[in-house]
């Protein structure tokens, strides 16, 4: 029997005012509330023609999807952002100074709430499979930071979605750390350890009411892979299998964490396809489509993650056969599943994609020249420096060869040279492992340039070399960014 009151969309949107801050459930543009932020839109609109003021501040696990930040963005209802975002009209808003915005690492996201550093939280919007009689949620495709949104929220608004059956109770495991100084170890020691509860519990005071939806969640199409993409892919997986043969990696092998994309998709396509590497787990944030594929073939026994971002005809074949999948899934708190400690413990072997590495090793994952911000650094720096091999992707050249994504200094840091342990492109793979700055980049230089910048970068090497202990050319750093801005095409690089 339902215990919450029935609402529009239109309703819960009157409950939200100017200037609130709102926490939204759900993680990489699934398992997020749909309707409801679609109304807020359409409120600050109706507000804007009155003349009235009407912007919100909102923070999320991840990337939500166009019905919340496309929608809020084209409305101009949003005045500050926090947590990772992939929306072309959020992150233009961002870019042009009309959405302040925090990146975050996504490990933080939660506890950082708790500790009160980001502010009141006013609303919750949490989406629903099922609520249980005892008003307890069953959520979808995702948790992120719902429990603690749920938890220091005044009010919460909940989206009962039906595209989501309710027999996926179990999948779930909801867990949040006590705060310090009370914290004790996360009791996870294999991935598939279950440590939380199968349901979300809210406090029924606090329940503005329910609004019914039937919506599925909005995932770009995925691209098959490409020859770069592939041959990354098989990079990576070659690389593995050597460090597996050569015994620096267990027989047993090691759960692996992947990022999204096209790239992760490839990678783990490679490892799957090699029947040198035994059926594997996954310790990770995201579930893929490939993720799912590799487990209907027995190569993937299990992943544990924080979101199943998947083609909504994957996720139907998961409901449609959901005695298989029942114990090879599980779904954490963002701050669980990202958590350093647990990477640390599990061995887990991150692989992440990297907007530009520089030939010291140094990854730059958020901002094109250092300034314009793409995505956000998301969960990335969460495994890299915990891991136990960081592994880090890209395509040597990108928009057709004017842009080289080897750089002598990147324009921007997310992960340090500290932390990055391989660089691996469509060119070859550098192990970066116990090698000093002059040795890394004569490694990355040699192993992962494209060819148009092969000798260019090795120019600048040399012309650096043997003056410090890491050879750099102030005057010439950032030259190729320069080169780029100026002319459109960083091979016109020119050294001083």
């Amino acid at each position: 029997m339902m215990i919450y009151p029935f609402i529009s969309a239109e309703e819960a949107a009157e409950f939200i005012k100017n200037d609130f801050r709102i926490g939204i459930g759900g993680f990489s543009s699934v398992g997020t509330p749909k309707a409801v932020t679609k109304a807020i839109a359409a409120k600050a609109v109706a507000e804007h023609a009155k003349g009235n003021e009407f912007q919100i501040s909102l923070i999320t696990g991840g990337s939500t999807g166009d019905q919340v930040d496309g929608e809020l963005s084209r409305a101009k209802a949003m005045k500050f952002r926090a947590g990772f975002q992939s929306n072309k009209d959020l992150r233009t808003a961002i870019n042009n100074g009309e959405v302040q915005y925090s990146d975050m690492h996504l490990s933080h996201v939660a506890q950082d709430v708790r500790y009160g550093f980001m502010g009141h939280v006013d609303v919750a919007i949490i989406e629903a499979a099922d609520i249980t009689p005892e008003g307890e949620l069953v959520l979808t495709t995702s948790v992120g930071v719902s429990p603690t949104f749920a938890a220091v929220a005044d009010k919460i608004i909940i989206e009962l979605n039906a595209h989501h059956p309710a027999f996926i109770k179990g999948m779930h495991d909801i867990y949040e750390p006590i705060n310090p100084p009370y914290r004790r170890e996360i009791p996870i020691y294999k991935p598939n350890d279950r440590i939380g509860s199968a349901t979300l519990k809210v406090d029924p005071k606090k329940v503005l009411g329910v609004v019914c939806t039937d919506m599925p969640d909005s995932i770009a199409a995925f691209t098959k892979p490409d020859p770069v993409t592939t041959k990354i892919g098989e990079n990576v997986a070659n690389f593995l299998i050597d460090e597996l043969r050569k015994g620096r990696i267990p027989k047993e092998f090691l759960p692996l964490q992947s990022g999204v994309g096209n790239i992760a998709n490839a990678v783990l396509g490679g490892l799957g396809s090699c029947p040198d590497i035994p059926a594997f787990t996954m310790f990770t944030e995201v579930i893929q489509n490939s993720v799912i594929g590799l487990m209907k073939e027995g190569r993937i026994t299990f992943a544990s993650g924080s979101s199943l971002t998947l083609s909504d005809d994957v996720l139907q074949d998961i409901y449609a056969n959901y005695d298989f999948f029942r114990d090879k899934l599980m779904l954490r708190p963002q701050e669980i599943s990202n958590h350093p400690e647990v990477c640390r413990r599990l061995g887990v072997i991150a692989i992440n994609t990297a907007l530009e590495a520089d030939i010291f090793g140094n990854v730059n994952s958020t901002n094109v020249c250092g300034s314009k911000m793409m995505n956000g650094i998301g969960g990335s720096a969460d495994f890299s420096r915990n891991a136990y091999l960081s592994i880090f992707t890209c395509p040597s050249v990108a928009k057709g060869g004017v842009i080289s994504a080897i750089v002598p200094m990147a324009s921007h840091i997310d992960s340090s040279e500290n932390s990055v342990k391989i660089i691996a492109t469509e060119q070859g793979v550098a192990d970066l492992r116990g090698k000093s700055p002059l040795q890394k980049a004569q490694t990355i230089i040699e192993n992962c340039v494209h060819p148009d910048y092969k000798e260019m970068l090795w120019d600048y090497l040399k012309m650096t070399a043997g003056h410090a202990h890491t050879p750099m050319s102030l005057r010439n750093a950032l030259a190729m960014h320069l080169a780029f801005e100026e002319t459109g095409d960083m091979r016109n690089t020119v050294w001083k």
